[in-house]
This record gives C-alpha cells, sequence and structure tokens, in this order.
C-alpha cells in the first residue's frame, strides 16, 4: 500500500485536488558505520576523494527515510505527500539522522488527471 503514495516536492499536484490535509509525516532513521568504515573514512579525508561507502549508506538511509514517511502517511489515510524535503544531522561524530518530512494529503484526479 505504501508504494501507491505519491511523493512530491511541489506545493501542490498539477491535475490533482487536495480533499483532505491529515498534517505534518515524516520518517526518520539514524545510523552509524562501523569503526573500519570510519577508519576507511579518515583516509579520505587526508588524500580527498568521494567516501562511497558514506555515500551507499546515505542513499539507503534516504531511502528507508521515504519508506517510513510513506508508511506514516498510508496510516492516516493520505495517498500523497506533498513539499517534502529532506534534513541531516551529525550525532556525537559517529552518527548520522536523515529524515524525511512533508505534509500527508488526500488527492483525487481533477478533470484533466488521468488518476493517482
Amino acid at each position: 500500500m505504501e508504494d501507491n503514495i505519491l511523493v512530491t516536492t511541489t506545493n501542490n499536484l498539477p491535475g490533482y485536488e487536495i480533499v483532505e490535509v491529515y498534517g505534518e509525516v515524516f520518517g526518520l532513521i539514524v545510523r552509524s558505520r562501523n569503526i573500519f568504515g570510519n577508519i576507511g573514512a579518515s583516509f579520505r579525508t587526508v588524500f580527498g576523494g568521494e567516501v562511497k561507502g558514506y555515500t551507499k549508506l546515505l542513499a539507503n538511509t534516504r531511502e528507508e527515510a521515504l519508506e517510513r514517511l510513506r508508511a506514516e502517511a498510508a496510516a492516516k489515510g493520505a495517498n500523497a505527500v506533498l513539499m517534502m524535503r529532506f534534513d541531516s544531522g551529525d550525532i556525537g561524530g559517529v552518527m548520522n539522522e536523515v529524515v524525511a518530512y512533508g505534509t500527508a494529503v488526500k488527492v483525487k484526479p481533477g478533470k484533466s488527471s488521468p488518476g493517482i
């Protein structure tokens, strides 16, 4: 069911009418790397370049945050999330938090929309 939740960064959804607003929803993940990954990342800061392990970790973390966002929206009865944003932060220098947040709404197709 969560796969049917449309998520957009826009304030509205062209071709659709908002029929109900459920309010803010979010998906939060806090992750840390293992000690070996942190050592490898430390070497990258000396020599430069992309830290591919962290890039992959953060990309996966964003996807999981979106999954949690969709699940929370579905639990409220929404079929879309508008104005979705990501935010992230560092916790104690060893963990990273990623949150996806937005406004859960129920939309219905407008006259010119193919449907959701």
